[in-house]
């Protein structure tokens, strides 16, 4: 004999709604991944276009000078603006090299010592 919690499962259709919930979820998993590897597919080699990384370098190089050079007027320290500068010379040489492993590291190397610099000047604002 079944239990009453199992009866009320199998008469109230809990387990058949489950069925239909993940069948679902299964249905928009397989068509998001789809459609998310063609978009990676057809985007992907824009993406990679050197004009997108120069375009922006440009945009990083304005801001930094605007805002890193606005901090230094205001506060008077100079070591955001060199920490970030320095970042901002490592994104240029990362253009300068092959795509891959040692450009991606340039890169990072660039952008986490902006952010850094951008960091410091900010608190040294306060």
């Amino acid at each position: 004999m079944r239990s009453s919690a199992a009866r009320s499962w199998l008469h109230e259709g809990r387990l058949d709604r489950a069925g239909m919930l993940l069948s679902a979820l299964c249905a928009v998993h397989c068509v998001t991944t789809i459609a998310f590897m063609a978009l990676l597919a057809s985007v992907g080699g824009a993406l990679l276009h050197p004009a997108i990384h120069e375009v922006g370098l440009m945009f990083a190089v304005l801001l930094g000078v605007i805002a890193l050079g606005a901090g230094y007027l205001r506060h008077g320290q100079r070591l955001p603006t060199v920490i970030g500068g320095v970042g901002l010379g490592i994104m240029a040489l990362a253009l300068t090299l092959p795509h891959g492993v040692p450009e991606a590291i340039a890169t990072l190397t660039g952008v986490a010592l902006l952010a850094f610099g951008h960091y410091l000047n900010r608190r040294a604002g306060c």
